[in-house]
Order: structure tokens, then sequence, then C-alpha cells
């Protein structure tokens, strides 16, 4: 196979091209897919790796399938294809509003859901708390083989990730749950959230909430669940203002980050209003 040089960019045509050149590379090396994030690099002041693999190539980086148990996403799929895939199941659509509203139209094209769950100092990514909502897990491949962990798992060793191992593909459950996304950007649509609320509920027969997943993400430097508002919401209707009084009340166990546009206070104490937003929409 092709060898790196310093600086070199190398375009792999396989899958297993490319985990030989991140394995050769070692912690100089990185995947390059959308480059939406690598790219403005130079704007957050951070240094670019010596050795990139391109893995837009490979085909199978690139596949959708929807099967009636699960739905499996290729890391390379951008932002527009998957909304565009996914537009018809509606227990999907707190990522096809995820996936569909992110960012800007431009941007969509570009960025890859991969590259949303692996950059681990992107905390505004939309995709992670609508995945993490939806009980999602991924597939890592290396030379060794793959290997499968939860979404939740895998948001907490990504930085650590071991030279030569590449995010290959997510696999999402079908349950028929009714799902919501909602979103606060800071001024218009193709701004960062300044918190977002992902929602995916269960109901009986009486409209009572079986089962309840609430991830929340731009918060934090890491998106996370919100295990404690879904057992309030649980064995209950759905009720917005009763919603929003239970985030409201437990929305001290979040820690927000503190930025440039935007305190980290402020995050948290918008957190309820997003709650009553989400699930009035479910309620409608």
């Amino acid at each position: 196979m092709e060898t790196f040089a310093s600086g070199s960019f190398y375009v792999a045509p396989s899958l297993m091209a490319a985990l030989d050149a991140l394995d050769e590379g070692g912690s100089e090396a990185a995947p390059f897919a959308g480059g939406t994030w690598i790219m403005r690099a130079p704007i957050r002041h951070e240094p670019l790796k010596s050795r990139y693999v391109a893995i837009g190539k490979i085909p199978e980086l690139h596949a959708i399938k929807v099967d009636a148990d699960v739905v499996e996403v290729g890391a390379a799929v951008t932002h527009a294809a998957l909304a565009a895939s996914l537009a018809d199941l509606a227990e999907f659509d707190v990522l096809t509003t995820a996936a569909g509203r992110s960012a800007n139209p431009a941007i969509r094209t570009m960025a890859t859901v991969g590259g949303n769950l692996a950059t681990a100092a992107f905390a505004a990514a939309d995709c992670v708390p609508a995945l993490l909502c939806l009980d999602a897990q991924v597939e890592i491949a290396s030379r060794a083989g793959r290997e499968r962990t939860s979404l939740e798992q895998f948001l907490t060793m990504r930085s650590t990730l071991a030279p030569g191992r590449l995010l290959q593909r997510i696999i999402v459950p079908r349950r028929g749950r009714k799902t919501v996304h909602v979103r606060l950007p800071l001024r218009q649509a193709g701004d960062y959230p300044t918190a977002i609320v992902s929602l995916a509920v269960s109901l009986d027969d009486a409209g009572h909430v079986q089962t309840a997943c609430v991830a929340v993400g731009s918060v934090e430097p890491v998106a996370r669940r919100w295990h404690r508002l879904e057992a309030a919401l649980a064995g209950r209707p759905l009720n917005a203002a009763r919603a929003a009084e239970a985030a409201a009340a437990l929305a001290g166990e979040f820690t927000g980050r503190d930025g440039a546009d935007v305190p980290g206070w402020y995050r948290v104490r918008v957190l309820s209003g997003l709650v009553r937003r989400a699930v009035a929409a479910l309620g409608s």
C-alpha cells in the first residue's frame, strides 16, 4: 500500500486499506471524512495532524440499511443523506430533525454522522443526543476485527481510542417510539445550539409513558442521558407543564459549560423550557 510522507493525505480505496493506513500512521494519523471540523482547526488555534486518511471513497461507510428491527448507518453518511433517508419513518423524527437542522445546508451536505460522534471537542453536536435517546450502538473497526459498544460508552472512550481504530457504523434499534428533538440556537438557525433536548417515549393504551429516554446536548462538554427525568416521566400521562416542573427541579445536576457566546448557567436554565417544548410536541 502507499506509505505516508510528512503532511500527507491518503485516499483509502477500501475499509481495510484505511485501517492499515491508520495503524501505520499511529498517533500522527487521523481519519478525514467531511472535514467540516478538521478544516477549521486553524481558526480554533488547534494543530493539524501530520497524516490524514480520507475515508469518503469507501462504499460501506456511506450505506444506510433499514430493516424491520434495526437501522444501520455508515459513519461517512452525511447529515443531509441521513435526514432524507429516514424522513418517512416517524419513530426517527428525533434523528431526522437533528441531522436535517444542524448547522446550515452547506455543512449538512458535508458533515458526517461518524464525525459528529467521534469529535470529542464538539459539545454542540446535534446527532449525539438524538442517537443517545434512541439507545444507539456503534461498531468500531480495526485490523484485529470489529467491536460493538453502546454510544453512551463510546462517548467516554472516544478521545482515548488506540491508533488504528475507526468508527465504522451506527446501529439503532427500532421500537416504534414517539420521538422529538428540540434545540435553542443563539440567534438564528445556523448557530450552534445553546442547549439540546432529545426525547423518545413509548406509551401504553391509556396514554401513560411506559419508557422515556431523555438526552441533553450542548449544556455540558459531553452529551448525556437524563436518567432522573426519565424516571419522573415514566408511568404518567404526557404533560408538558408537569414535565417542565420536573426538569426545573432536577436541572441542578447539570454543570453548564461556559463559553464566549453564552455562560454555563444559562444553558442549564433553559432546559426546563426545552423539555416543555419537547413533551408538548409529542402530545400534539
